[in-house]
């Protein structure tokens, strides 16, 4: 991928997250890389990039299935993450995640995997931060190990 490479974290096979808002070019990037899925973290209206709709025409367009999953530090919570979960199961897969940043795309990957691994919250945490999605800072990285730290232990 082009000058945005290095801003992808790769979580497994399935899982890529982009820590940047994609363009047309990352999302043809991503087809070719094999990516069956775009899914857009952002919320409508978020400054930058294009909107929820444009995105999914460019995506349908190039063969990708396209979900827009909109969350907001305002609206995350387990109920939202738990919908996602089960959203992402129906998904065709690699999957590329996206937001503005990262940091949702990387939370939510990072809670559905650990619900589905059995990943302690540090152990999701620390998961993220060894493939460039460092939220140990991060109020959302709080919210990760305690979504991980009740899926663990249910």
């Amino acid at each position: 991928m082009t000058d945005n490479t290095q801003k992808i974290a790769t979580i497994d096979p399935n899982h890529t997250v982009a820590l940047f808002t994609p363009d047309t070019e990352t999302l043809k990037q991503a087809a070719s890389a094999g990516a069956k899925t775009v899914v857009n973290f952002r919320a409508e209206g978020e400054n930058g990039g294009l909107s929820p709709d444009d995105e999914r025409q460019q995506a349908e367009r190039l063969g990708l299935n396209y979900l827009h999953f909109p969350v907001t530090a305002d609206s995350l919570d387990a109920e939202l993450v738990d919908e996602f979960r089960r959203s992402l199961d129906d998904l065709p897969q690699p999957v590329f995640l996206h937001c503005a940043s990262g940091k949702r795309a990387g939370a939510m990957t990072l809670m559905a995997l650990a619900a589905d691994k059995g990943w302690d919250g540090e152990t999701a945490v620390q998961e993220g931060k060894a493939r460039g999605i460092d939220l140990t800072d991060e109020k959302i990285g709080q919210f990760v190990e305690s979504y991980a730290d009740q899926k663990a232990n249910a």
